[in-house]
C-alpha cells in the first residue's frame, strides 16, 4: 500500500527563506550597522531593531528603490528547506506555497521562487492563508497558526519553532525540516491506512 499524497501548505519567510538574515545583512550594508538575525525575537517588531519609527517605515525601506530590488530578492534559503521540498515533491506530495506579501513584492517573490527552483505548481500570495485548503501546513506567524487551527481542524498545522512565536494550542511543533519530513511521512501513512478501513 502506497502512502497518500498530501497537499502541503508551506510559508516562505522564516520557513523556506531566511528573511531575518536577509534584511539585517542589507540593513548593515546600507547603514553600517552590526545587526544579526538572532537579534529578532518578537513578531512585528523589526522596526525597533532597525531604527525605524514603525513597521510601515520598515516596509517602505524594504520595498527597495531605483538602486536595488526589494528585500525579497536578497534572501537565502534556510538550511535543508529546498532539499526537503524536492524530496517531498518527488514522493508525490503537492507543494503549495502560501505566503503573505504586499502587492509590490509579488513579482519579486515569483522571481525568487524561480531563481531558487522551488518545486511548486501552486502559489498563493494572500493575507488570508486559511482560504487555501491543505492537509498539512508549516508556518511561523503566531496569528496565522491560530487562524489555520480554527479554520482547518482536520489539518495538521505545524508551528516552525522560532524565537518570535510561542506554542499555539492545536499545532504540532517542528524545529527543523527533517522533523517536518518525518511528520509528513507519518501523516501520509496514517491517512493512507485510514482510507482503506
Amino acid at each position: 500500500m502506497s502512502n497518500l499524497a498530501l497537499r502541503l501548505g508551506i510559508d516562505l519567510d522564516g520557513v523556506v527563506a531566511d528573511f531575518n538574515a536577509g534584511w539585517t545583512a542589507l540593513h548593515n550594508a546600507e547603514f553600517g550597522g552590526t545587526l544579526t538575525a538572532d537579534m529578532v525575537t518578537v513578531w512585528d517588531g523589526l522596526h525597533g531593531l532597525g531604527g525605524f519609527d514603525d513597521m510601515e517605515a520598515f516596509w517602505a525601506w524594504a520595498r527597495g528603490n531605483k538602486n536595488r530590488p526589494s528585500i525579497f530578492r536578497h534572501l537565502n534559503l534556510l538550511p535543508d528547506a529546498l532539499e526537503t521540498l524536492r524530496t517531498l515533491d518527488a514522493e508525490g506530495h503537492r507543494i503549495v506555497i502560501v505566503s503573505t506579501k504586499p502587492d509590490w513584492a509579488v513579482h519579486e517573490t515569483m522571481h525568487w521562487l524561480a531563481d531558487n527552483e522551488v518545486p511548486t505548481r501552486e502559489v498563493h500570495l494572500t493575507f488570508t492563508k486559511s482560504e487555501v485548503a491543505c492537509d498539512v501546513y508549516l508556518d511561523d506567524a503566531p496569528h496565522v497558526l491560530r487562524e489555520l487551527v480554527e479554520h482547518h481542524p482536520d489539518a495538521v498545522v505545524c508551528r516552525f519553532v522560532r524565537p518570535w512565536n510561542s506554542p499555539v494550542v492545536g499545532t504540532v511543533d517542528v524545529t527543523n525540516w527533517s522533523e517536518f519530513h518525518t511528520l509528513v511521512t507519518e501523516t501520509s501513512s496514517r491517512r493512507s491506512g485510514d482510507a482503506v478501513h
